[in-house]
């Protein structure tokens, strides 16, 4: 069978190789199972949601637009607006923003979006965190393009060095993928280091895409944004595209609401692109988000809920594993040692589910894969449970 050869350069799904590790061992105790390996939220969305969605259930016949309704790019530009401080008229919802059946689509269609044929006459160039989302990888892969892992290690503050990189590899750079707050270590990016990014992007001239996905979920101080970085450049959106869900925000996974907004001119060949593979977010979907952009309660109330299981996690590891306060997002990112061991020991002996690193990172070209050593654990439960597991945890490692 003829199939796209490039499909072989993508690897298996990080879950797709949990599986396989934890296939043929059950739970050696009668404790209930723990699953920390999925960040898919347990707290439940504002009531109201439904009640907006069956309110609008007479256009569930209707082809949405694919940009998205005025309705829902207006709040969504509201946001982007009062939660980065942006000033009036630099956010057009006509020009700047279309909607997305979630992000994952939409991070997945950027690299298609960005990489052509040809970069500076050689194979063009994506730079992805290692260790990453899966997605970054995948659509790298997919667009054609040569994969540049960075490595975000404690030595980097667990973000992407962009102060060392060849100026000839830049040159060839087609997109360079970022997420802050980083998954799964949970780092952000400061203000300097986005502009540094998005003057890097300019100077080059590749697309910086920005994974803003987990930036309410904090424990301090509010992420800053890349398009705060572009305000504060004063030179407009070029080059430069950022994502945004309610999936964390708003525990709303199962809407599939999110949007990118940036450079008018991607927006616009996004929109295009999108027209031939992308779905559109159904109407009363769109409505119930757009309330959700609206509203600001229930992030507060669900921030605190996130903060509270840090405060859990730091009671209960004090400084074991390499422990330490995640600035942003819910993931914990332990040193084990060895990943892969350390999750299998973990699920045989305590019953609870984790992520290797090792499955979230790629090898460099030494071998070394910067995720061998950690494990993520998802703090997705209520404190008890949180509590629990890592007692576990420790009883097992």
């Amino acid at each position: 069978m003829v199939i796209n050869e490039r499909l072989e350069g993508l690897g298996d799904n990080p879950f797709t190789r949990l599986n396989a590790l934890l296939k043929d061992v059950a739970p050696r105790s009668n404790e209930r199972p723990l699953i920390l390996s999925v960040g898919e939220p347990q707290h439940a969305p504002p009531p109201w949601v439904a009640e907006v969605i069956a309110a609008r259930a007479g256009e569930w016949n209707r082809y949405p637009p694919i940009q998205g309704t005025e309705e829902f790019r207006g709040a969504a530009c509201d946001w982007l607006g009062r939660r980065y401080g942006l000033a009036p008229g630099m956010l057009d919802p006509e020009r700047h923003l279309l909607a997305l059946c979630g992000t994952k689509e939409g991070l997945y269609l950027a690299a298609e979006l960005a990489v052509p044929a040809l970069k500076a006459g050689k194979r063009p160039a994506a730079l992805i965190p290692n260790p990453l989302y899966l997605t970054y990888r995948g659509a790298a892969v997919m667009a054609g393009a040569d994969l540049v892992p960075l490595p975000a290690t404690r030595a980097t503050g667990f973000l992407p060095d962009f102060t060392v990189l060849d100026p000839e590899l830049l040159d060839r750079t087609a997109i360079a993928i970022l997420c802050t707050p980083a998954n799964p270590q949970g780092a952000i990016a400061s203000l300097d280091y986005l502009k540094h990014a998005l003057r890097l992007a300019r100077r080059h001239d590749f697309v910086l895409v920005v994974d803003e996905c987990y930036s309410e979920i904090y424990d301090r101080e509010p992420p800053p944004g890349a398009l705060e970085a572009a305000q504060a450049l004063g030179e407009g959106l070029d080059n430069l595209l950022v994502f945004h869900s309610l999936s964390k925000r708003s525990n709303g996974a199962g809407l599939r609401a999110g949007f990118v907004a940036g450079d008018e001119r991607l927006i616009r060949r996004f929109f295009t692109l999108r027209s031939y593979g992308g779905s559109q977010m159904p109407l009363p979907i769109q409505a119930a988000a757009a309330a959700l952009w609206r509203d600001e309660a229930h992030v507060i109330e669900n921030r605190a809920l996130y903060r509270s299981k840090i405060d859990t996690a730091e009671r209960v590891l004090g400084d074991r594993f390499g422990f330490y306060r995640p600035a942003g997002g819910f993931f914990l990112w332990l040193d084990v040692g060895d990943s892969e061991a350390a999750a299998l020991k973990l699920w045989r002996d305590g019953g609870v589910k984790s992520v290797p690193g090792l499955y979230l990172g790629t090898a460099d070209a030494n071998g070394h894969n910067p995720g061998a050593g950690y494990l993520r654990l998802a703090l997705v439960h209520d404190d008890a449970t949180v509590a629990e597991a890592l007692e576990r945890m420790i009883r097992v490692l």
